[in-house]
Order: C-alpha cells, then sequence, then structure tokens
C-alpha cells in the first residue's frame, strides 16, 4: 500500500471511530425532564382552592347529621328527652337541694358558668366545659373520664362538691314523685318497689360518704342493680336532652356561606378586614387548626397545652388518669348498662392508655361561641381570650409532661386580628327556647 493512501484510511477511521463514540454516548444518556411549569392554585376573593375546602370544612354547614349514640338506646326518644330536661333543671336532684345541673350550665351563658372553678354544693377543681354540641364527642369530662354522655351526666351527681348525694337518694325522688315515677315507667317500664328501707336505705351509694357506702355496701348485689339501672336510665334521659342542644350559624359560617355562593358583597358584610384576616392567620400561620378543626372547631382529642395549675391547686394529671377512669368505670360503653352491640364501642376499647403525651393532657375544647365561655381552660386560668393567645404565642414550658407547643411570635396586631376572628364564631343557639328552661308541667 502507498503512504499516502494508507494515513487517508488512518485518518478516515479515526473520523468513523470517533463519530461512532459520540453517537454511542447520545444514546444512552439520559433526556433530561422538561422543565416543570407551576401551575398557581385558582384564587377565589383572596382564598386559594385548598384553603376554601379548609373553611368549608369548618362551616357548621359541613357539619353531619347526630350520630346515634349505640350504648344509649333512648338517646334520641323525645320522651326521654322531656324526662331529662325536667331533671336538668330540678335542684332536689342534691343534697342541699339547691344544685342542678342547670346550676354550673345555665342556658344563658351557653351552658357555662362563668367561674374559673364551678360551684355545687363545694368547689370544684376545675371549670364547667359547655354542653353546646357536645353529643358529637366520644370523650367526656375534661381529662375524658366518661365514653358517653349519659354516663357523664351521673358523674356529677355522687360528686361530693357538686351534686353531693348518691344513686339511691335520687331513686327514691324518681320513684316518691308520681310524675315523675309516670313518665320513667313510660319510657324505661316498671320501676321496682323501692319501699322496704331495710332493703333500699334513704341514702346509699359507692360514694365519699362513709356512711352512704357502707348502706351500699350491706345491700344485696340484686338491690344494688336494681338501683344502678334506674341511675343509669336517668343518665340516658338527661342525655336525650344534651343532645338537642346544638350551636347556630355565626357570622363566620355567613362568611363561608357567601364565599361558597360567590358573593362578595355578602364576604364582606358577614366579616370584618380583621376578622377576615384572623381567619387567614387561623388557618395558617397561627397554626390552630391544627386542634381545632372541623365544624364545631376541636379534634376531640387531648393535648398538654402547657397551661399553669390553678391557684392553690395541686398539678392535675389530666387525660393519663381519666382515660383508666374511663375504662374502669361500671357505666361505660362496655358495661352492663349499657345497650350497645357486641361491635360497638371502638374509643374505649382501642383507648392509647399510656404515653407522656397524656400527662396533663386536656380535652380540646369547641371554639363555637368561645367569646361568651370565659373564663379559659380547664380550670379558668385565663379570663380573656387575649390571655390566651398570649399563652400560645409565648408557648411556655409545661410545668409537668410533654407540650408540642411553639412560640409563634405574632405581633399585636396579628393577635388582635385572631381575637376578633374568634368573636366571630359567636352564635345563638340552634334550640327551641322551650328547651332552655324547666318544663312547664
Amino acid at each position: 500500500m502507498k503512504p499516502k493512501m494508507y494515513i487517508s484510511i488512518l485518518l478516515w477511521l479515526a473520523v468513523l471511530l470517533t463519530s461512532c463514540g459520540a453517537l454511542q454516548e447520545t444514546a444512552v444518556s439520559p433526556t433530561p425532564p422538561p422543565t416543570a411549569v407551576s401551575t398557581p392554585e385558582t384564587v377565589a376573593f383572596g382564598w386559594t382552592d385548598n384553603e376554601i375546602a379548609t373553611l368549608k370544612s369548618l362551616w357548621l354547614g359541613s357539619l353531619p347529621d347526630l350520630p346515634p349514640d349505640p350504648s344509649n338506646a333512648y338517646g334520641d326518644n323525645p320522651e326521654a328527652a322531656a324526662l331529662g330536661q325536667q331533671l336538668f333543671f330540678d335542684t332536689r336532684f342534691s343534697s342541699n337541694g339547691q344544685v342542678s345541673c342547670a346550676t354550673c350550665h345555665q342556658p344563658d351563658r351557653y351552658f357555662t358558668d362563668g367561674l374559673p372553678l364551678s360551684q355545687g354544693v363545694g368547689q370544684t377543681g376545675r371549670g364547667a366545659p359547655t354542653i353546646v354540641g357536645i353529643a358529637y364527642s366520644p370523650w367526656f369530662f375534661w381529662d375524658g373520664r366518661r365514653d358517653s354522655q349519659w354516663s357523664q351526666a351521673l358523674g356529677p351527681m355522687e360528686s361530693a362538691v357538686e351534686h353531693g348525694a348518691n344513686r339511691t337518694f335520687y331513686a327514691h325522688i324518681l320513684a316518691e314523685d308520681p310524675g315523675y315515677s309516670a313518665q320513667y315507667e313510660a319510657i324505661f317500664g316498671p320501676l321496682p318497689d323501692l319501699s322496704d328501707r331495710s332493703r333500699f336505705p334513704d341514702s346509699a351509694g359507692p360514694v365519699e360518704d362513709e356512711t352512704a357506702r357502707a348502706a351500699w355496701a350491706a345491700m344485696s348485689p340484686a338491690d344494688q342493680d336494681a338501683i344502678n339501672r334506674i341511675y343509669a336510665n336517668m343518665g340516658k334521659a338527661i342525655a336525650a336532652y344534651e343532645r338537642q342542644i346544638m350551636p347556630g350559624p355565626a357570622p363566620f359560617d355567613a362568611y363561608v356561606a357567601a364565599l361558597l355562593n360567590g358573593d362578595q358583597a355578602a364576604m364582606q358584610t358577614a366579616l370584618t378586614e380583621d376578622e377576615a384576616a384572623g381567619l387567614r392567620l387561623f388557618i395558617g400561620e397561627a397554626k390552630c387548626i391544627r386542634c381545632h378543626n372541623g365544624p364545631l372547631f376541636t379534634n376531640n382529642s387531648f393535648h398538654n397545652a402547657a397551661v399553669p395549675p390553678a391557684e392553690e391547686a395541686a398539678l392535675d394529671m389530666g387525660r393519663i388518669k381519666g382515660v383508666q377512669e374511663a375504662v374502669e368505670n361500671e357505666f361505660n360503653c362496655l358495661g352492663p348498662y349499657s345497650d350497645a352491640g357486641k361491635d360497638d364501642c371502638a374509643e374505649l376499647r382501642y383507648a392509647k392508655m399510656m404515653g407522656q403525651e397524656l400527662i396533663s393532657a386536656f380535652k380540646v375544647p369547641s371554639l363555637r361561641n368561645v367569646a361568651e365561655t370565659a373564663p379559659y381552660m380547664h380550670a379558668g386560668q385565663f379570663a380573656t381570650l387575649a390571655e390566651v393567645l398570649d399563652h400560645y404565642n409565648h408557648a411556655p414550658v409545661p410545668p409537668i409532661g410533654h407540650s408540642d407547643l411553639v412560640p409563634l411570635n405574632l405581633s399585636d396586631s396579628e393577635l388582635a386580628q385572631l381575637e376578633a376572628f374568634l368573636r366571630s364564631l359567636s352564635g345563638p343557639l340552634a334550640v327551641d327556647p322551650a328547651l332552655l328552661a324547666p318544663p312547664e308541667n
């Protein structure tokens, strides 16, 4: 081969190999992904689609129908509710004849009493929470020590500092009053004959009073069961009445309804600029919605909010003690006086029993009508909404237990806007006015 031809062939091969290498590299290189183009959410009247969905979830119009209580077969019985209303307002069902359920749950105060620590025959260790809308909750009392509305109603009646008497005492009142006994028997069937005081003492029950406790211990199991049945039915009647106490629409609800209808003028009428700004903080930067969600503005759970103990009071252990009481209570969903079926009572069956987060944890209250139900927290530690918001803004270390609070670092003007929004949650009760007073006989 001639030298020139040889060199030409080598150059041609070099070019060819270089080209093949480039083609091969191109073939195995991954195709770069297309540049993501973010599409902003639809915005309506300053709210994104996600925010509108959140607001709708808080709207009272999203509240589902009240589910039945499987443990109370009489929960939606009108006759039981009428009996329960009478029991709710009757001061005879107390040791001094001066205390009723309505003493601490006053209708004109949205069924609270305005006191830091409620006052029955003595002073209690906590404030009375509202019963408005409480029928939707799976747990009752600040610590959730009862799992039904009817079993909750029984607790104060045997508390030494609330109603101050006992179940046999109450059974005698009911059985010996012609009106009560007729109402009771029309709903629950015949009352047992309680006239033999050797079997059914005037005062007996598993209470703090030693005389009443000893009298209860001396009763036969069958006679105790007869009294327990009457007592449980009293609670079920009271619960049937309380299940009717529901919140009505507030300015916030009018705002959301207007937003959903695309009516900007009605939105501006429903909430002021500060109230709307507070709403935006509530679902956003202030993180209130983490616990205060749903149409009743509560997740019905328990949290340690790092609240200081009430003055001159021991630290309150809250939920970690309350859940144990709920499980052990004879009137719970799984007990002999419950009407629940074998597949009911999931909340009680699977209740969380242990964990640092339960220590000094208390139930998240509804924020409906919150401006009308001062003072605040489980023992009325804060007199005003401004004090509550300041507490959450600073997020102190809890006296005991674990808290997830972190400082919010909101400005004074933002705190004022939040308070303005909270006040927009006040509205009338969605209740027949006849239910807000003792029934006319």
